[in-house]
């Protein structure tokens, strides 16, 4: 987008960070690592056959996996930028037919509900997924999710599985690092929820909820079956490079990872953590 003084204006401030994204974690070993988690959950709780939403699908990595599993994928995301690299590597993949890509801010379907054109792509399936995943922070960007949820549990089937992947509120590699190298305002950054971050260049408002804020808030229409630690030891995501660097270390890292993935400690002081939901039918419903 262009601006009436000739200079290049961003529609959204991801769209900055969408052509370097998969260079600088996707394609990291810290990326593929923290994916390679997420992508096990899916595994367990999608079948071949199955219409999955993807909340803030960022480049289209996980609707591009589901949709080589043989899973019909809804892909949104409030970017075109980001949009634009899903659609290519979904074309590159051979996977283009099987996935569909709409351009939703998730603040908006919050407040107004998902447009036509999303609820449509589940036609054959009565207008309701099967289930829904938000990866790697999409749900921070929502201020609060009770109304979100209460959005994505009337297009959803009862039972269906809805996996997230949030930003904590408390992350001490982050904190450590920043502090170490004079980053003051980004080492606090999570205790200053609602906050502009800078993401690509521009500034967005992030909230980190706690693990049991965000249980509370999705429990309207969900009820809530795990939540796990996704990088407890490990570098936080937007320090990959680090892991690159030093992989060695990495790997000492990675298997005292694994040792605290499911503990509360661990979920506590985690980069992010997953927590997977069901969708609550008539007969579930808290009397």
């Amino acid at each position: 987008m262009v601006s009436s003084n000739g200079v290049e204006r961003l529609a959204h401030p991801f769209d900055g960070l969408a052509p370097r994204y998969d260079a600088a974690f996707t394609e990291q070993i810290l990326g593929r690592r923290l994916r390679s988690t997420v992508w096990g959950r899916l595994a367990e709780c999608f079948a071949p056959g199955d219409h999955v939403l993807d909340l803030g699908c960022g480049t289209g990595e996980d609707a591009v996996w589901l949709a080589r599993r043989g899973v019909r994928v809804t892909a949104v995301d409030a970017s075109p930028g980001m949009l634009a690299v899903a659609r290519a590597k979904a074309g590159e993949a051979g996977v283009a037919d099987t996935i569909t890509f709409a351009q939703v801010d998730l603040c908006s379907a919050a407040a107004s509900g998902f447009p036509s054109s999303v609820l449509v792509t589940a036609a054959d399936k009565g207008g309701q997924f099967d289930g829904a995943l938000s990866n790697f922070g999409a749900m921070n960007c929502l201020p609060d999710r009770r109304a979100f949820a209460e959005v994505l549990a009337g297009v959803m089937r009862p039972g269906g599985s809805l996996i997230t992947v949030v930003m904590g509120p408390f992350c001490p590699w982050e904190m450590i690092w920043c502090l170490a190298h004079g980053r003051v305002d980004e080492a606090v950054r999570r205790f200053r929820s609602g906050r502009p971050a800078r993401v690509g260049g521009s500034a967005v408002e992030v909230w980190y909820p706690s693990h049991r804020r965000f249980r509370d808030e999705l429990s309207g229409g969900f009820t809530h079956r795990e939540t796990a630690a996704i990088g407890v030891w490990l570098p936080p995501s937007h320090l990959s490079e680090l892991a690159t660097r030093w992989p060695r270390l990495f790997r000492i890292m990675d298997a005292l990872d694994s040792r605290v993935t499911g503990t509360g400690s661990g979920i506590w002081r985690s980069d992010h953590y997953m927590s997977t939901f069901v969708r609550r039918g008539p007969q579930d419903e808290v009397r």
